[in-house]
Order: C-alpha cells, then sequence, then structure tokens
C-alpha cells in the first residue's frame, strides 16, 4: 500500500477504532469480552485509588459497558492474565509472559521498582519470605506482622512486603490472584507451570514485538509514542526498520511532520479513514490510565487536550480536581469531570465538571455527557447525579435537569 494521507480527525477515529472505543457496544459484555479488551489494549494499568471504581474496571467499563468486575480477578486467578511491569503495574494477557521474562532476568534495569539493592542488602530476610510461601502456600504482605514500629504507607512498606516486591520484579513470584483487591502472592512456578527460560524469546524478537504490537493497540503511532506504551529501553527499535520490512504501514497525518505508522492488521481501518468513513459515536468517561490518555504528549498532539493528573499535587494547586476524568465524545477529549462515587448513599458526585476551550457546548453534546454520566453512576451503584459546579457555568442548570429526566435515569 502506497503512503496515503488522513485528517487528524480521521487519525482519532482510527487510534479510537484499534482501542475499542469507535461505537457502542450492542451486546451486553460477556467474560471473554473482558480478556479480548484487555488482549486488545495489550495491557491494562493497575492503580488503587478508588474515589470512583478503581482504574482497569473503569478502563474496562468505558469499553464493555456494564460488566462484572470481579471476571478480572477470576481471568488472573485462571491464569489468563498475569501482573507485571509494563506500562507501569498491569495486567497483561498470559500468553506474553515471555516477552517480559528480560526484564525479570535482568531487574537491574527497572529502575527504582527493582528492588535489586533490597534483595542485596536483606538476602537472608528475601530467602525467609521466599521459604514462607514454599512451605504455606499463597501469600499476602498482611500476613506478616509488623515488627519495626512504623506505621506504614507507600513509603513505609515493612520489610516482608518490600521483599515480596523485590520477589516479583525478580520473576522468583507472582500475583497468583487478588484478594480484596490485594495480592496474593506464590511461586512463580506454581502459578506458571511448565514454563522454562530457554522458551523466552530472543531479545532482539521482543524489541521487535513491542513495537508491532505498540503500533497495533494505538492504532497509528508516531516513532516517538511508541516507547511509552509498553515502557521500553534503549536501544529502540525504529519503527521505520520495520517498514521497510514490510511488517508496517507508513502514513501521513495532514499538518504533521512526522509520518505515522500503522499495523498492516488496520489497513482496512486505514482505508476507510482515508475515506472519511470511521465515525466515532462512543461518549463515555475516561481513567486517569486509560491508554487514550496516559501519555501526556500523545493526548496533547493527538487530541489537544493537555492532561495531567493532579491526584500527587497539594490540593491548594489543584486546578481541575483529585482524580478527574476525561470525557470522550464522538471522537474528541471535550472536558474534564471531577467524580465521587458515594457507594452507600448511592449518589455519584460531579465536584467539578470544566469543559475544554472552543467546545460548542449545545443540547446535543449535554445529552451525549448526561448519559455517560448516568450510566457510569448507575454501574457504580449510585441512582442519583449531584452537579456541584460546571465550568462554563451557564450549563449547569440544563445539566441537573437531564440528570433527573426518569427518562434519562433509564437510559
Amino acid at each position: 500500500m502506497s503512503e496515503l494521507t488522513i485528517s487528524l480527525n480521521a487519525a482519532r477515529a482510527l487510534h479510537l477504532a484499534a482501542q475499542g472505543m469507535l461505537q457502542p457496544r450492542r451486546a451486553r459484555a460477556t467474560k471473554a469480552d473482558v480478556l479480548a479488551a484487555i488482549r486488545r489494549m495489550g495491557v491494562l494499568q493497575i492503580d488503587t485509588i478508588s474515589v470512583v471504581a478503581r482504574s482497569p474496571y473503569l478502563v474496562l467499563w468505558s469499553r464493555l459497558g456494564d460488566y462484572d468486575p470481579t471476571w478480572l480477578e477470576q481471568l488472573l486467578a485462571e491464569g489468563r492474565l498475569f501482573e507485571y511491569w509494563a506500562h507501569e503495574a498491569c495486567f497483561i494477557p498470559a500468553e506474553d509472559y515471555g516477552l517480559y521474562r528480560h526484564r525479570m532476568l535482568d531487574p537491574d534495569s527497572m529502575g527504582w521498582k527493582s528492588g535489586a539493592s533490597w534483595m542485596k542488602g536483606h538476602a537472608e530476610q528475601v530467602e525467609r519470605v521466599l521459604e514462607h510461601i514454599r512451605t504455606n502456600g499463597p501469600t499476602r504482605a498482611a500476613d506478616f506482622e509488623r515488627t519495626d514500629g512504623k506505621s506504614g504507607g507507600w513509603w513505609e512498606w515493612k520489610p516482608e512486603k518490600r521483599s515480596l516486591e523485590a520477589l516479583f520484579t525478580a520473576g522468583k513470584v507472582m500475583v497468583a490472584r487478588r484478594q480484596n483487591f490485594h495480592r496474593v502472592y506464590d511461586l512463580a512456578e506454581r502459578v506458571l507451570p511448565g514454563w522454562d527460560d530457554s522458551q523466552a524469546p530472543a531479545l532482539q524478537e521482543v524489541r521487535r514485538a513491542f513495537v508491532l504490537r505498540a503500533v497495533k493497540a494505538l492504532g497509528l503511532a508516531k516513532a516517538n509514542w511508541i516507547p511509552d506504551y509498553h515502557r521500553t529501553r534503549p536501544p529502540h527499535l525504529a519503527p521505520q526498520a520495520l517498514a521497510d520490512e514490510g511488517l508496517l504501514l507508513r502514513a501521513r497525518v495532514e499538518g504533521w511532520k512526522e509520518p505515522v505508522f500503522v499495523h498492516p492488521e488496520h489497513a482496512a481501518l486505514l482505508a476507510q479513514a482515508v475515506d472519511g468513513r470511521l465515525n466515532p459515536t462512543v461518549s463515555t468517561l475516561l481513567s486517569p490510565f486509560d491508554p487514550i490518555v496516559w501519555d501526556r504528549r500523545r493526548a496533547l498532539e493527538l487530541f489537544g487536550f493537555d492532561y495531567r493528573l493532579e491526584c500527587y499535587t497539594p490540593a491548594e494547586k489543584r486546578q481541575y480536581g483529585y482524580f478527574t476524568l476525561p470525557v470522550l465524545r464522538r471522537g474528541q477529549l471535550i472536558g474534564r469531570i471531577d467524580a465521587k462515587a458515594h457507594r452507600a448513599a448511592g449518589v455519584f458526585e460531579l465536584k467539578s465538571l470544566v469543559f475544554e476551550p472552543g467546545v460548542r457546548v449545545g443540547e446535543r453534546l449535554l445529552r451525549d455527557l448526561a448519559a455517560a454520566v448516568t450510566r457510569c453512576a448507575r454501574w457504580h451503584g449510585c441512582p442519583t447525579v449531584a452537579l456541584t459546579r460546571t465550568d462554563p457555568e451557564g450549563v449547569a442548570t440544563a445539566l441537573r435537569a437531564l440528570f433527573a429526566t426518569p427518562e434519562q435515569a433509564a437510559a
């Protein structure tokens, strides 16, 4: 196929199609759909913040609509998924284990995540934790009583927790399942029986695979977008080299100097994008850790959306809120919502809704937005939506009326 040129809107549509976010689902999701969605993305990032549904559940909901979140844990416990460091900590299809094995065998390359210095400096303690698992079976960090007098928290893990994490990064233990979202660790050979390191592909093959998989998951990609998707480390394989081999297609986006690369499996989608036949109709809320927005540079270049998660920013310095959810509407990122699910009270609170500059806020847009928020609230078990403020302020009254409409609540 010769080098084709597409519009920016078509580029967005191609990206959303590759992510499974072009058109709303018509069929109710099944457990198999959860696994298929993760395979399409390649990785599903994990985060524990739960002011709304934890990120991996929300990412899946954006793609699948209502589904049973316990399916994710079931797939992990069944060995269909495993956990490891990919973009960050992620759920990954089990068949991709070999692609990550090189990271486990070289934990020093993992930076602060590695725990290599901890394992070297606390070898006896690490061995005791490993022996405990070997003897007692699947183990949580909570199974070890804290004895160092510290209170815990993000940066004060007890020694056993640090040992577990170091063993996890080194591939000695794996996450066998989750219990109330807490990791339960077991020996790698018991979680993944039959694995032998001779099965691991060569490192150069791994580098090629990560480039191809990132481009496929993204739909289209500039060269400098690719390493972020799986957080690969130099030396990076140039996508042009793969294009020269016929393993990737090159295309152009109007107004961009650099070419973009497209996986051959998306050739039909690319042709539809050229002809303007990819029409995004999904309107939904996104997790801050959704692949569509997790790369700030890519979100800015592709959607004109400058997004930064502010949960780690002091409250007085936040511009938009603690855990703002980007709003995707028919191929555009139109705003962000600072939301909180009060599950016991059945209230989905929109602390603030801020539209992007230049967004024309008409009746159809508000109806799309209200429907997306209502669906998300209902999935959280919250029949009531409470809106505190909007920017611009003038749309608040119209939105509150839509949230209060019985037809809307049943949408």
